[in-house]
């Protein structure tokens, strides 16, 4: 199920995961621990040189000044200069220091996300948006930039801030103090109240941001656009996406005004504390109280202001932690779903691939509660040897060759390479072993030459030559302006279908398997590009295992072996002639094609 449709989800059990999810987010930092120490030290370093000030400033209008003593005077004032230097020195390696940190934790955290999703199964991408899982990645992990970079400098720089603060104002006057701090736990639980308004919008806010993304990522690719052109819709699809937008904007609106107005309250409440400091002092003077001097009030009064940014800092990072446990909680579910596919703790490799693949009694479902795909399928094909797979659409063609490079794995039975469970390699003889050609060729928005070694990054120059003259497309890339330094383009709409077949079959070539798995790799072309394409195949599948799922059966005829699935089943197998003489599904096959070939 899909992470942003969970509907187990419940406020309630989200306050019982606070703890645990606070832990996790602790445990990010964990590698940094010793730049986070130094971050401490400046802190409490430029909190003690803070506090300082205040008594420098009481010694110079109740000693300095009235007294006359020069000396001291102009040593006290050094002294607050020293203050604001070193303080603004401090400031500055705290942040130079803690953005570091905060962007490694960002790095990491994109790192581990993109790293889980390379691990998920192809089932994962068929049920998910490609837009919300970019939006994971980048608004997501983006949006909580702030809190990873200087929340947690911040939280720690004004709690000890606030801590110090109230000590020198209680060693000055510890009545005023009380006066002063009187309201203070209101005040807090006014900010855990905004704190969780802001969390909850935040949620529908990325939520919304992810809808977004998967609209642009979907309806601005190059099919979308061609989609969107040729039926029309290109009007239907921008007002689509302005009522998203709409959305948005309610949202981003409602969260940078949740809880404004309480906060304001809070800000005009300590801005007025002054005032009600002076008026304290002076209403205990004339009721005959002890009387407090000039220097200590406006000391305490300096203090007091200087607990007023650090405690409204504090309360808005309280508020800004609150909303930021939403985008981890997002990124948290995406770090904790299940791999499907994994790799044994002590894998099997093998140096040497000789190519033999069976299917042994393999049944497969998508779904637990599903029905079956494949049910009780049992195929030997020899190393070396050919399997042509066919059958109606929706038979269970593709799926069956979705198992031997483990895109799924079975649920019953077990496929095999020379004799040992795929299941059992590990990922690397695997990859190296099976090479797959689809209907579906995806083309990187990057040069000829990037586009092939990704098959082989150590490749040479004179090797591409040689894989593309073998795949029929050499004299086609020499031809252009820039030859294999060419820009393909976006999924290579540069590139004709068959242009980017033949690329595709170039790149398995360079990769070099010993088994390959050919799925549909012909049936969206057109006759005379089919036979290009056919040529460059029967180069890739010389002294091959080749397992070819076709649609048309003219590509299939030399096969070794031919097997007829029909709802998931083997309904027939043999040669091409052996199928013929039976006058079965497979003849049936074959009279279809024959009467859905165009004449000449």
């Amino acid at each position: 199920m899909h992470p942003d449709r969970n509907p187990s989800w419940t406020p309630s059990s989200d306050v019982t995961e606070q703890p645990r999810q606070v832990r996790r987010i602790l445990a990010l930092f964990r590698p940094y621990r010793g730049r986070l120490a130094i971050v401490g030290l400046l802190v409490g370093a430029s909190s003690l040189v803070s506090v300082a000030t205040p008594f420098l400033l009481k010694e110079t209008l109740d000693v300095a000044i009235p007294q006359g003593r020069t000396g001291l005077l102009s040593l006290l004032a050094l002294g607050m200069i020293l203050s604001a230097v070193l303080n603004s020195v401090f400031g500055v390696l705290q942040t130079l220091i803690s953005t570091t940190v905060g962007q490694r934790v960002m790095h990491d955290l994109r790192t581990a996300v993109y790293g889980r999703l390379q691990r998920m199964s192809l089932a994962f991408f068929t049920r998910t948006r490609t837009g919300e899982v970019q939006s994971r990645i980048a608004n997501d992990i983006g949006g909580m930039q702030a809190t990873v970079t200087s929340t947690a400098t911040s939280l720690v720089s004004n709690l000890t801030s606030v801590v110090a603060t109230i000590v020198a104002m209680i060693a000055l006057d510890w009545r005023l103090t009380v006066v002063s701090l009187v309201l203070l736990p209101v005040f807090v639980w006014i900010g855990r109240r905004v704190g969780n308004e802001r969390k909850r919008i935040t949620t529908q806010r990325q939520k919304q941001m992810a809808a977004m993304a998967a609209t642009v990522t979907e309806s601005l690719s190059v099919s979308g656009i061609l989609l969107g052109r040729t039926m029309g819709r290109a009007d239907s699809l921008t007002r689509s996406f302005a009522e998203e937008s709409e959305q948005l904007v309610d949202l981003e609106v409602r969260s940078s005004m949740a809880g404004r107005w309480r906060m304001a309250v809070i800000t005009i409440v300590m801005a007025a504390m002054p005032a009600v400091i002076y008026w304290a002092a002076g209403m205990t003077l004339q009721l005959g109280g002890p009387q407090a001097s000039i220097g200590t009030i406006v000391a305490f009064v300096s203090l007091q202001q200087g607990l007023f940014r650090p405690a409204v800092s504090l309360l808005a990072t309280g508020v800004q932690i609150q909303t930021s446990l939403a985008l981890f909680q997002r990124i948290f579910e995406y770090l904790d779903l299940p791999i499907d596919i994994t790799e044994r703790d002590e894998p099997v490799r093998l140096d040497q691939v000789k190519g033999e693949v069976r299917f042994e009694d393999v049944t497969f479902r998508y779904d637990a509660e599903g029905a079956s795909v494949l049910d009780g399928i049992d195929i030997t094909v020899p190393a070396g040897g050919s399997l042509a797979i066919v059958g109606p659409t929706g038979a269970g063609k593709s799926t069956l060759g979705h198992l031997v490079p483990r895109l799924y794995d079975v649920t019953g039975g077990r496929v095999t390479l020379d004799g040992v469970d795929v299941r059992d390699l590990d990922f690397d003889t695997l990859a190296r072993a099976v090479g797959v050609v689809s209907q579906e060729t995806y083309l990187f928005h990057a040069s000829v030459a990037d586009n092939l070694r990704f098959a082989r990054p150590d490749a040479t120059d004179e090797e591409l030559c040689t894989a593309a003259k073998a795949a029929q497309i050499h004299d086609h890339i020499a031809a252009l302006p820039d030859g294999y330094d060419t820009v393909v383009g976006e999924r290579g709409h540069r590139f004709s279908g068959g242009e980017k077949q033949r690329l595709a079959i170039a790149r398995t070539i360079l990769r070099d398997p010993p088994v390959l798995i050919l799925d549909e790799a012909t049936s969206a072309l057109d006759t005379r590009t089919e036979h290009a394409v056919q040529e460059a195949i029967d180069a890739l599948s010389a002294n091959r295992t080749t397992l070819t799922i076709a649609h048309r059966l003219s590509t299939v005829r030399g096969a070794d072996q031919i097997v007829v699935l029909d709802s998931g089943r083997v309904a027939e197998r043999g040669t091409h002639e052996e199928l013929l003489e039976r006058d079965g599904r497979y003849a049936a096959l074959v009279r279809r094609d024959a009467q859905l070939e165009p004449t000449s």
